[in-house]
């Protein structure tokens, strides 16, 4: 399993970050302080590291210093929204640099996006009975393969990876079809239609009421 590292001194902005991530299947562990989370580093191996910079005992920017030199890839999540801020955080090496308030997808497509540029994403996952190899794009149910088109299987990707999130049309057209959505919802309801029959989620994939759909599945 993917290993997160959270460092963050809100414990509110930490609770919430901790608790989406793992709900897409990811163990997060939280450190309050930079010296909490050097400390954590020290410890243990994590395939990526959340980094506020402003935090008590050591920064951000001196615990990227240490993440890099474990070959950890870091992303920073702060307040310090300048140019100059976000500037300095890209060339001393972190891989992406959000800025709060942020939007829950949003983190969790950066978070994707870093792992798997870094090569640290998962290639296989499990969830309600279906075996997903991202690599080959291969589906599997008790051993039985399930034949999906190439926007389905990104569409099942999509849910998978934000589970209990309520998707809009709008974004699930724009992160699988990647183009601008045009307002037609035929598109995305006939693959969403397949893809539930093909794969036996008939049941997981929820519509939800002038929004689009929901991935509900108990993984937590």
């Amino acid at each position: 399993m993917i290993k997160i590292l959270i460092v963050e001194d809100e414990e509110a902005i930490a609770s919430l970050i901790r608790m989406n991530l793992k709900n897409a299947g990811y163990e997060c562990h939280v450190a309050d302080s930079g010296t909490a989370g050097a400390d954590c580093l020290q410890e243990r191996m994590y395939d990526l590291c959340l980094f506020d910079i402003m935090l008590p005992g050591i920064d951000g920017y001196e615990l990227l210093e240490y993440a890099k030199s474990l070959e950890i890839p870091v992303i920073f999540i702060t307040a310090k929204d300048s140019t100059p801020d976000k500037v300095r955080g890209l060339r001393l090496g972190a891989e992406d640099y959000i800025t709060k308030p942020f939007e829950i997808l949003e983190l969790l497509a950066r978070v994707d996006a870093v792992l798997r540029r870094c090569n640290r994403a998962q290639q296989e996952l499990t969830v309600c009975g279906l075996h997903i190899d991202i690599l080959s794009r291969s589906v599997t149910r008790d051993g039985k393969k399930i034949d999906l088109t190439y926007k389905e299987f990104d569409l099942l990707l999509l849910f998978v990876r934000n589970p209990n999130v309520a998707l809009y049309r709008e974004m699930i057209y724009e992160r699988v079809w990647d183009g601008p959505w045009l307002g037609d919802s035929r598109t995305v309801d006939l693959h969403v239609q397949r893809l539930r029959k093909k794969a036996g989620l008939e049941r997981e994939i929820e519509s939800v009421y002038k929004v689009g759909y929901r991935f509900r599945t108990k993984r937590a």
